[in-house]
Order: structure tokens, then sequence, then C-alpha cells
């Protein structure tokens, strides 16, 4: 893609719209940002743009901006049904994500794994893997480091581990991961996508450019994951946590165990040496098992690596003991799947925080846990009042509203032995600038809690 000279729009000024528009100025593109946020509300971004001579339209998107360019970037939190977009788009103008973009520029191969739950920190073990293993490798995407900034520092024999969302993949058309997995589909983003199966596509479309010579991982065990295996020209590689599969990794009495092809099979590494816990989290150990392998780890460095991993941060994070009661942060649990997920990890203890900014769920798949295993859900956000509708008369529940006066009152009301859990299953926009900072908010309120008996945080 030559870009010097070229007219380049980028649409959204987060994170990842930010490194498109210094990226695409450094390539010597004339680039305009525009945001639908003040310049107020932009005013630490703003000067660096226009220090490095790039314009920017705040408080609103302008058409004539959009048919003024050569090509328009989109950053992932951006919908392209945005009026402006498809307007552009219906007059032949290329529009892109960020994703696409710099999936031109990486040099060596992609390593790519996306999923409605249990990205990042399978992101984060194959990162691991590959890197304990003496392989060249550099990981970001929808993890934290955007896309473009890993272009700088490829090089033709190093691997690119990128967790991609549906939301950077809609944008997708030529991205190429050689090695590609899909972890899980179920229902998230409903309010972005509009249907589960067009956000079911919307993944799909990790391995839309794959070619014969690639491989995609699917989970045997996730009915619509396992139905993509037909549409992909691709290898097919499977893990299961329920049965043998016939390439790929699988859970063999006490072990994970790893078969390529025909090959013998290979013991990798026993179910008491993972130390992340959950079900889900066992079945993100055989996805990296399988990708890691695929791209050159050993069996050695793969165990390694696994025993030695911890949860990622907002996701089942340990944080505290008070008073005998264990506080643990799953802020990045933003759907109903993962929270279920989460509190299936846990005995019958636990008192859950749950809310945020709905997200078109369906809270009343909590049901059979909630009875089971909750003691009591304390509820907060916008997403509140539907969220006690649907579980009402299943447990008690207690309306917070705000994060901090759930926490006090689940410290109240929690006694030795029991579990302090907040999984929102819901987006943390309404209260929050993203669930790291919920998270972190979480974790401070917990560090602030009085109490004369506490364990060192870190445990686990």
């Amino acid at each position: 893609m030559e870009l010097k000279g070229k007219k380049v729009l980028v649409v959204g000024l987060g994170k990842s719209g930010l490194a498109a528009a210094l990226f695409l100025r450094r390539r010597g593109a004339q680039v305009t940002v525009s945001d639908m946020r003040s310049a107020a509300a932009l005013a630490k971004e703003i000067p660096a743009l226009l220090e490095h001579g790039i314009s920017v339209e705040s408080g609103g998107h302008g058409l004539l901006t959009f048919r003024r360019q050569d090509l328009i970037v989109v950053s992932p939190g951006v919908p392209m049904d945005t009026p402006e977009l498809v307007q552009v788009k219906a007059f032949g103008l290329p529009v892109i994500g960020e994703l696409e973009l710099a999936a031109q520029f990486l040099k060596g191969s992609i390593l790519a794994i996306t999923g409605s739950n249990g990205k990042t920190t399978t992101t984060a073990l194959i990162g691991e893997i590959l890197v304990g293993a003496g392989i060249e490798t550099q990981v970001g995407g929808n993890i934290g480091v955007p896309v473009v900034d890993l272009i700088e520092k490829s090089s033709d024999t190093s691997w690119s581990v990128l967790e991609v969302s549906s939301f950077q993949l809609e944008s997708t058309v030529l991205f190429h991961p050689r090695i590609a997995v899909i972890l899980n589909i179920t229902p998230d983003h409903l309010d972005r996508h509009g249907s589960f199966e067009s956000y079911a596509l919307a993944k799909e479309r990790i391995f839309t450019a794959q070619t014969a010579s690639d491989t995609l991982v699917l989970n045997a065990d996730n009915k619509r994951t396992a139905e993509a295996a037909s549409r992909s020209a691709a290898q097919v590689y499977w893990f299961s946590l329920e049965h043998e599969v016939t390439q790929g990794a699988w859970v063999r009495k006490d072990e994970i165990v790893f078969r390529a092809g025909s090959n013998a099979i290979e013991p990798i590494i026993s179910l008491k040496d993972i130390p992340l816990k959950g079900s889900h989290n066992v079945e993100n150990v055989l996805a990296s098992v399988c990708a890691a392998r695929l791209a050159g780890a050993s069996a050695v460095a793969i165990a390694k690596a696994v025993a030695g991993f911890h949860a990622v941060e907002h996701r089942l994070e340990y944080v505290a003991t008070i008073n005998g009661v264990e506080y643990y942060n799953d802020s990045k649990a933003t759907n109903v799947d993962a929270a279920a997920k989460a509190i299936a990890a846990f005995p019958e203890c636990i008192h859950l925080i749950l809310g945020g900014k709905d997200k078109n769920s369906n809270y009343a798949d909590l049901d059979d846990l909630l009875r089971k295993r909750v003691k009591a859900v304390y509820t907060i956000g916008s997403a509140a009042e539907k969220i006690e509708s649907q579980i009402r008369g299943i447990v008690p529940i207690v309306s917070c509203e705000t994060l901090d006066k759930a926490v006090a009152a689940a410290r109240k009301a929690s006694r030795p032995g029991d579990v302090v859990l907040l999984s929102p299953a819901c987006s943390s926009f309404d209260q929050f600038e993203n669930y790291e900072h919920r998270g972190r908010v979480f974790k401070q309120l917990v560090t602030d809690l009085p109490t004369d008996l506490r364990d060192a945080p870190g445990r686990g």
C-alpha cells in the first residue's frame, strides 16, 4: 500500500486510532483525524497530532471531510454503519480498519486469536510460550499494543501474536494470519452487531484470507465455532476438553496431549500443573498448546511456560483475602458467558457483583449457576434494572448503583470462606473509561477496606 502523498482520514481517536494516525504521517500521508468527542475531551491527544502536522476534526463528523480522502481508516470503537462511512463506501472510497492497515506492513508471520472469551489469557500465554521457546515474538492488538506499533520491530522471521476482536475483524479484507485461533463464539456485542449470526460471521473473518498452507485452530466443543471448519480453506486443528480429536490438543485422563496429523501422541502437561482457575482456562491452555506447537515451540517449552503462567490482570485476578474472605477481580468478564465461566470456577460461596452497560444480553442464562453457587448478587450501573428483572427470585439481590457501594455491601454480608467476585457480565462504559479502569477501582476499593486480618495480595 503506497501512502506517501495520499489523503487519509482516521475516524476515532482511541489508542489504535492515535497510533494509526502517527504511523500514516510517518509514511508520508496527509492525515486528518475525525472524532465525535469535543476538543476539550481530546485535550491530551490534539497537541501531539498538531505537532506532527495532522489535522483534527472534533465534536462530530463532517461528510465533506470524509469525501475529500483517498483512504479512510476506522478505529475499532467506531461502528461500520456510521452514516458518513456508509455514504462514502457507496461512492467507492476504500474504508479499512487499523488491523487491516497494519497487517499489510507487518513482516514475518501472524498468529491471531479471537473468541468471545479467553482471548487475552490465550494471547498472553502463547506469547510467553513462544518467547520461552526462543522464537522471535511480539504481542499486541486488542490486548493493549496497537498492531501498527508492532510494524517497526517485526522481521521476516518474527511472529506477531495478536488478540483480535469482532470490531477489528469486521473491517478486514486481506488480513492473513498464518495461524488463526477461534476460542469460542457465544452471544456478545449484540448491541453493535445486531444479531448473534452477524457477530459470529465477524469473528469468522479471521480466516477469510487464509489458504491451504495456513492453519485454523477451532474449539471442537463449541457448536458455532466448530461449524466454521466447513467454511475454511485452511488446515483445521482442534482442541477439546471432552474428547479426542483427529489432530490438535485434548485432555486424556489427567493430562493435555497433542497430535499433528498421523504423528504419535505427545504428552504436554499434567492438569495439576496448570496454575489457572476454572475449566475455561484449561480450554485456553489447550488452544495455546495447539497454536504454539504449530508455531514451532517444543512440548518442553510449552509445559514450562504454562506451569509458570499466572492470570492476566482483570481476569479472575486474585486481589486479597480480608477477614477470611477472598476478593477476585474479573472486570474483563464483559458478557454473560464470561461471567458464567468465572462463577463456575468457585464453590457455593460467592457474593457476585453484576452490572454496567448492557450489550443486549440475557442475564437469565445465569440462573442455574446463581442458584447453585451464589449467595447474593449486588447490581451496579445502567443495566441493573434489567438484570434484577431477569434474575429476580433466583437469588437475593442488593441494588447498589455504584461499585464502591457494592464492595461495601458484599464485605458486610460475607463470612470467612466466602468469595467476593466482580464479574460484571456487562461493558464498563456507563461509569468507567474501560474494563481496566473498573478493575483498578475495584482493587483499590478492596485494598482500602478496613481490616486487621489480611493476606498479602499476589497469592494464587
